[in-house]
């Protein structure tokens, strides 16, 4: 549940940041009356995100469980390629972030004010869709063969939630947070998190008979880890951890945590470089008397 609440956290901040960018530009740069298409943009996106969500959740529904697992497989690997683009994209931009959704509002006003709402909607949409996905893949793995499967959806919700007032605490002023420190620690997370759902992605393939090795284990601590225990289940729901785990499952865990945690601590660390280094003084016009 903690690991659906943050993925919603972090998702809806970056939505909730976009349109407290668009919104407070507009309104500082006199022209509220084009407001109306931002929301109608935002509304076209938050729908079509909830409807590609159900599209996930009941689409596969009534086909055999072959396909139902391989389905389920491809899009989890799928979901983890987007969420890996997500973190390093944010670690990237989101310090010009700002201007350039400024410069597309400039764009879109000067030339038809309705592409407003395509500007909100492609901004906001691309995050909903992604949002959808990793919740669909990372709740499909924490509740397979479980019950209680509305909770991972509850943290998620609240997240969004959270993220809501944030964006808008941050846009009346009221709030200021180390935006960098924070996409930096939950990027973090999220790939230990994104690891688990490639794992699980990889099992069922592997259920699905499309990879080898389902019975090959590299492990199994299920005694140690009971699957029912509320630590079995606070790993299974945070990390997608498997007690019994594949060797396939396991390599693919380790291929993925290794490099990108690597490479996102390297970025980290040039970003937090850059940024401390003294930038060096103008040089004084040839010709000049001191």
């Amino acid at each position: 549940m903690f690991a659906n609440f943050l993925i919603g956290l972090r998702e809806g901040l970056e939505a909730a940041l976009i349109v407290s960018i668009l919104v407070a530009y507009l309104v500082k740069s006199g022209r509220r009356h084009l407001l109306p298409q931002i929301w109608i943009g935002v509304g076209i996106a938050v729908a079509v995100s909830f409807a590609f969500g159900a599209i996930l959740t009941f689409g596969p529904r009534g086909l055999t469980f072959e396909a139902q697992e391989l389905i389920g497989g491809a899009l989890s690997i799928v979901a983890v390629g987007f969420v890996t683009w997500m973190i390093f994209w944010m670690a990237r931009a989101a310090r010009s972030m700002s201007g350039q959704l400024r410069a597309q509002v400039d764009r879109a006003s000067e030339d038809r004010p309705w592409s407003l709402v395509v500007v909100a909607m492609l901004a906001v949409g691309r995050e909903g869709l992604e949002t959808a996905l990793f919740l669909w893949a990372a709740t499909s793995a924490a509740t397979r063969g479980e019950v209680a499967a509305g909770r991972p959806l509850l943290g998620a919700a609240m997240g969004l939630a959270v993220a809501v007032a944030l964006g808008y605490g941050i846009y009346r002023g009221a709030l200021k947070i180390n935006l960098t420190r924070f996409f930096t620690w939950t990027g973090a997370f999220l790939i230990l998190v994104a690891a688990g759902v490639l794992a699980y992605g990889v099992h069922d393939l592997q259920e699905a008979g499309f990879l080898p090795g389902l019975n090959n284990l590299a492990f199994d601590v299920s005694a140690a880890v009971p699957p029912t225990s509320w630590y079995g289940t606070v790993l299974k729901g945070v990390f997608n951890f498997s007690p019994a785990t594949t060797v396939l499952e396991a390599i693919a865990w380790l291929l993925y945590v290794v490099p990108t945690m690597t490479l996102f601590m390297l970025r980290i660390r040039q970003r937090s470089h850059a940024q401390s280094s003294p930038k060096p003084a103008a040089a004084a016009p040839v010709g000049s008397r001191s």
